[in-house]
Order: C-alpha cells, then sequence, then structure tokens
C-alpha cells in the first residue's frame, strides 16, 4: 500500500474513533485554557470570575482547592488567577465558532458555556493530536524514510491518546501539535535557511510558546543546528571578505528571526500585561521553578512518576535517538546522525525544564503528560528502531541472530508497551490504580492479568454509558 492511501485509511480510522472524544470539562487546567477563549468571545475581557463560578457550580470543578485558588485568590494585578498560556484557545477558536454555529442550529444555549462549545474544543483537541501524529510520520519519513507506522505507535502507546480521547480539552494534544509542525519547518528551512524560510520558523516557534511555555525549549535544536551551519560557513568561506559577508548574512537572519518571533509572541505578553500586571506569567508560576532542574532524574527514572515507568515505548523510541546520532542506521536525509544529535538535545531540554519545576511528579494525573510535546521525537527515534531491527548489532558478536528473531522481539517489545499504555489508562478510569503514583507490581498483575478478561465490557461501558466512569470511589 502506497504512503498516501495509508494516510487516508489511518484518517478514515480517526473520524470512526471520534464518538470515542470524551466532550466535557472538569479539571482546573482545562478550565483556564477554555475560559481564555470564553471571556475574549463573549465578555471582551480577562475577568474569568463568571466563568470560573460557572464551572463551580455546575459540578465541573466543584471540589474547595479550585474554589480556594480560583475563586478566592487574585494574582498580583487583583485578577482572578490564570496559570494557562494563550496558544491553545487560539488554535481552538475556529472549532469553538463551528461550537456557536451548532448552539444557534440545535437551539442550546448560546452563551460560549454549552455542550456544543465544550464538545467543539475537545473535537479540536483530537483533530490537532492526529495532525500532530501525522506530520510525526512525515518527519521521521523526511529523515529515515518510514515512519507512519512508528507514528501509530507512539499514538497509542504515549498518554497522547488519552489526552486526545478522553480529557482533550488539555494542552497537550494542541502542544504535540504545535511542536511537530515547528519541527517539520526547520527540517525544511535548514536546508537553505532563507529569510523567508527563518520568518516561518520563528512564526511556529511564537504559536509553539504559547500553546506550552516549557515547548519553547525545543528551539535549542534549530538553534544549535543554525550556528553549526553558520560555523561551517565562516570556516568554508576562506577569505575574511567571504567571511564578514557570511556574518552579516547570519545577523540578518537572527534579527528576522527575533523580530517575527517577537510580533507573533506579542500577543501572549499583551495577554500577560492585563491580566497579570506585567508581561510574563504571575509570581505563582515562577515561585515552582528550580533552574537547577533538582529532578531531572527523577522525571524520568522515577518508579512512581518517571516517564519511563508511565510510558516504557519512550525507552525504546530515545535508543532509537541515540542510534540515530551514532550513525547506525541507514537513513534518507544525508546528515541524519547529526538530527539524531540535535534531537538529544531537544529531548535533554524537555528534560532539564521538566525537572525544574517543583511540581514534576504531576501526582493525580495521567502518565508524565509534560513530554507529549516530545512526540515527533519518540516517533522518530522509534522509526529508527523499526528500520535497524535487523542490523543494530551487525557489529556484535550477536550478529549470527536471525533478522527475523529481533524483528519479532521488537514488534512484541512495543505492542507490550501499548498494551500497558492501555491498562493504565483503564486502570486510571476505573480507579484501580492508586491515582496520585504507580504501583509496579499492582498496576503489572492488573494490566496483564485482570484488565484482559475484562476489557470488551470496559469498551461496550465507554461507549454505552460513558458517564458512569465519573463518579467512581477515588484511591
Amino acid at each position: 500500500m502506497t504512503a498516501s492511501r495509508s494516510i487516508l485509511l489511518l484518517s478514515l480510522v480517526f473520524l470512526l474513533s471520534l464518538p470515542a472524544v470524551t466532550t466535557r470539562i472538569y479539571a482546573s487546567d482545562e478550565i483556564e485554557y477554555f475560559s481564555w477563549l470564553r471571556s475574549w468571545t463573549f465578555d471582551r475581557d480577562i475577568d474569568f470570575e463568571n466563568e470560573y463560578r460557572y464551572f463551580y457550580d455546575t459540578g465541573a470543578a466543584g471540589n474547595p482547592a479550585f474554589h480556594e485558588t480560583f475563586l478566592e485568590k487574585t494574582n498580583e494585578a487583583g485578577r482572578r488567577i490564570n496559570f494557562a498560556p494563550i496558544g491553545t484557545a487560539i488554535l481552538w477558536a475556529p472549532f469553538y465558532a463551528v461550537g456557536h454555529v451548532a448552539a444557534l442550529a440545535t437551539g442550546a444555549p448560546a452563551n460560549g458555556l454549552s455542550a456544543p462549545y465544550i464538545a467543539a474544543v475537545s473535537y479540536g483537541s483530537a483533530c490537532y493530536g492526529f495532525l500532530a501524529v501525522l506530520i510525526s510520520a512525515a518527519i521521521a519519513r523526511r529523515i529515515v524514510g518510514r515512519g507512519l507506522g512508528a507514528a501509530i505507535a507512539v499514538w497509542i502507546g504515549t498518554p497522547l491518546v488519552y489526552y486526545m480521547y478522553i480529557t482533550p480539552p488539555f494542552s497537550h494534544a494542541c502542544s504535540a501539535f504545535a511542536v511537530a509542525l515547528f519541527l517539520y519547518v526547520w527540517l525544511r528551512v535548514r536546508e537553505r535557511w532563507t529569510i523567508g524560510g527563518v520568518a516561518l520558523l520563528a512564526l511556529t516557534g511564537a504559536l509553539m510558546a504559547m500553546v506550552r511555555e516549557q515547548d519553547l525549549f525545543f528551539v535549542a535544536g534549530p538553534a544549535v543546528d543554525f550556528v553549526r551551519h553558520w560555523a561551517l560557513g565562516t570556516r568554508d568561506a576562506g577569505t575574511r571578505h567571504s567571511a564578514l559577508g557570511t556574518f552579516r548574512t547570519v545577523l540578518a537572519r537572527v534579527l528576522v528571526a527575533a523580530a517575527v518571533f517577537a510580533l507573533a509572541y506579542a500577543p501572549q505578553v499583551l495577554s500577560y500585561y492585563a491580566l497579570n500586571g506585567r508581561p510574563r506569567p504571575t509570581e505563582l508560576v515562577e515561585r515552582k521553578m528550580a533552574w537547577t532542574s533538582p529532578h531531572a532524574l527523577e522525571v524520568l527514572f522515577s518508579p512512581e512518576h518517571g516517564l519511563f515507568a508511565w510510558t516504557p515505548l519512550a525507552v525504546l523510541a530515545i535508543a532509537g535517538v541515540v542510534i540515530l546520532a551514532l550513525g547506525r542506521v541507514r537513513a534518507a536525509a544525508p546528515d541524519a546522525r547529526w538530527i539524531g544529535v540535535v534531537a538529544l538535545v531537544m529531548i535533554a531540554a524537555q528534560v532539564y525544564v521538566t525537572g525544574a519545576v517543583e511540581s514534576w511528579t504531576l501526582a493525580g494525573s495521567f502518565g508524565q503528560r509534560r513530554f507529549i510535546a516530545l512526540t515527533p521525537l519518540l516517533t522518530l527515534g522509534l522509526a529508527v528502531l523499526l528500520k535497524t531491527s535487523g542490523v543494530v548489532f551487525a557489529n556484535t558478536r550477536e550478529k549470527t541472530t536471525p533478522d527475523v528473531f529481533r524483528r519479532v522481539a521488537l514488534a512484541a517489545a512495543v505492542v507490550l508497551c501499548i498494551w500497558w499504555n492501555a491498562g493504565l489508562i483503564a486502570q486510571f478510569g476505573l480507579h484501580l490504580m492508586d491515582r496520585q503514583r504507580l504501583t509496579l507490581r499492582e498496576n503489572a498483575w492488573n494490566t496483564f492479568v485482570v484488565l484482559p478478561r475484562e476489557a470488551p465490557g470496559i469498551v461496550i461501558r465507554y461507549f454505552t454509558d460513558r458517564s458512569s466512569f465519573y463518579g467512581l470511589p477515588r484511591r
């Protein structure tokens, strides 16, 4: 089957899966993202008192912690607190408009808060998540010559699937899309680093930073790549006059990138200023950061909260990125080895910033969700691993092991990782696990022994009586 037909078939599967999208808002993060959009379009202000009050009074966020944080406390400017940046609301805006039309057509309250609006942004997140999958596949295909299978595995084997279908009004599906778009543009721009290309890269970088601020650290990768390009260009220029010309060319591109980024990011700065009385996040956010990143190792290796325990597929994928950086794969891109090095820089930057957050455990959330932005790089790494499964040991004593055994072993490992993710989703949704942390022995028992017997009934219940999951006793 050709790549285009495969994409069309996958798109059809995604469309058929839309009934699985849960169209409700209940978490404080979701309310914050949604409140930006509703307050802009209906109230023409940034006073979120009425949005917060609505979600609290209707029981969507009916807990004392929400009331205390968002309906009692104020920020340094005396306004109700909103920790969320505005990028997710910007991406949701076209879907929200469709929700307004649906409300008018169906007779639902056209107040920006009723079911059609919430459904619209939920489906919007799912669509952006799916676009992230397709763009990630295109990135991997551009570098190693294949990527769709790896993209599908990352889609259903990481928390991305949870934040597309179970709790889509979070920002993470939109984050995966914005980062994938930024990296795809970078791979196109880096071939020539034209003025127009640099401007487009800066524009997508600003969008990425407005969706999730920590995603700005992905800029480290293209920045390192650009510096290398400039250094090689200066070295090859030969004469002092040519080197000076190269420096001027580089400076012009840096200035254009800075200007475009500043202009594109201005709405976020103005929003911060209007909300917090200063052009940056509230000081309550800054207090949560320890820039020495004391939790960088824990955020990966903790057996209770770490990325590798929640998402073992990430271990395989990052191993694939390492293989790419070592030059152990026959790739489509001529400098794929260097791209692998840059990918490791970006992964390290995300580990650093995630480990710098005081609330690094994300207790009470599904998975290490801040790493969902790594979707395109995990797809790349897994594509590498799938491609090299038969030759990765070519220079070792294992070279006599049949290639088919390695491929079957890798396929089995990927399937187990996907089932682990599905098992944790079921346990999390059914409150069969401690939602504050992993307990690996118990989680493994439930995933591989208990849930296989109950899986058909859970799936049927999810589609026929989904609300029955919402009020389950908490552990």
